[in-house]
């Protein structure tokens, strides 16, 4: 039987991220979680942890696993005590996470006040996480090739699949270069003022805020500063920080985005005194979109919470895509909500 080609170099990419991009060394504990559609990975992952004296624990994901919870588990559980997932996040000093998500409109049937009520009773898990300080490897960023993003960009799921993997398994040197110059530049500024063609106006003070750089590497330094300095976002290329709280002024407008695999468009999402005051938008998507905010348990979603600037220079935008990606050079992001 004549064995398919593999899509990436399962092999050099682990070892990458083990040795390089997450600094794994003896007696480190490991949590690895991806799907099985990257189990190469996932195995090499596990086997090259141990070749380095560290210690693997690898946990599979699936839409189908994703779904089951809510089409057969008890509602009542949603609100159960996370007591076992807080023992188990007593333990590892290192987090690696493969996107297993294959379906866009993954658990849109789903209520979204339920999805509220489970992410609310696991948020202690993540606390805890960023507490211990966790080194945390997130491979996919909203760019994990599927058939589903693929057409989404305008080009072939093949084309996607070599563009993504290189860009994971690329020498992040520049970019450490890049975003420590930045770093510097935004650090000495006091407040920002972003504009889009598109009606995009927002200010926002940042003066004394820390700036923060995703450029692949987990370094020393890294480790020693802890929190948002030890998680990375593969394919790595991002400046971000949080806001003078109460200062964020104006609007965003964002032309085109997506809800559950539904199009939204003309979303505007206006700013005052730090929170978000009005939310708006057209097109099929935006009425659930928006109940699911509605639904949001958080006390603070309606708070600004980061600002986030592409650095890469070598992720574009596809010519037939009307979508771009956080990590790309030029683009600048916002969020509301839980920023911790």
């Amino acid at each position: 039987m004549t064995k398919k080609a593999a899509a990436y170099d399962a092999e050099a990419v682990a070892n990458r991220l083990i040795t390089q991009v997450a600094g794994v060394k003896e007696n480190d504990v490991v949590f690895i979680n991806g799907g099985v559609r990257d189990l190469e990975l996932l195995e090499d992952l596990t086997t090259d942890t141990r070749k380095v004296g560290a210690w693997p624990l690898l946990m599979i994901s699936s839409d189908r696993m994703a779904n089951k919870y809510y089409e057969e588990v008890p509602e009542k559980y949603d609100t159960q005590a996370p007591d076992f997932d807080l023992k188990l996040a007593t333990l590892p000093t290192v987090s690696i996470g493969i996107d297993a998500n294959e379906a866009e409109a993954l658990l849109a049937d789903i209520p979204p006040a339920r999805l509220a009520t489970v992410a609310k009773t696991g948020q202690p898990v993540g606390d805890l996480y960023l507490k211990r300080n966790v080194r945390s490897v997130s491979v996919g960023n909203d760019l994990y090739p599927t058939e589903w993003r693929a057409k989404r960009f305008g080009i072939s799921l093949d084309e996607l699949t070599k563009t993504f993997w290189a860009a994971v398994n690329t020498d992040y040197s520049g970019e450490q270069a890049t975003g420590e110059k930045l770093k510097t530049t935004m650090s000495a500024g006091k407040e920002l003022h972003i504009t889009s063609p598109e009606g995009t106006d927002l200010k926002v003070k940042i003066e004394g805020r820390p700036f923060f750089v995703s450029d692949g590497i987990i370094s020393a330094e890294d480790v020693q500063k802890g929190g948002p300095a030890v998680s990375v976002y593969l394919p790595a290329g991002e400046l971000y920080s949080t806001p003078v709280a109460g200062t964020a002024e104006g609007k965003v407008v964002v032309p085109l985005t997506y809800s559950k695999g539904k199009e939204i468009t003309n979303l505007t999402l206006t700013f005052a005194a730090g929170k978000m005051t009005a939310m708006t938008g057209t097109g099929p998507g935006f009425d659930s979109f928006k109940k699911a905010y509605d639904a949001t348990n958080d006390a603070g979603k309606d708070l600004l919470s980061y600002i986030d600037f592409g650095i890469n220079p070598n992720l574009k935008i596809w010519p037939a895509s009307k979508l771009g990606n956080w990590v790309q050079a030029g683009m600048v992001s916002i969020g509301t909500g839980n920023n911790t």
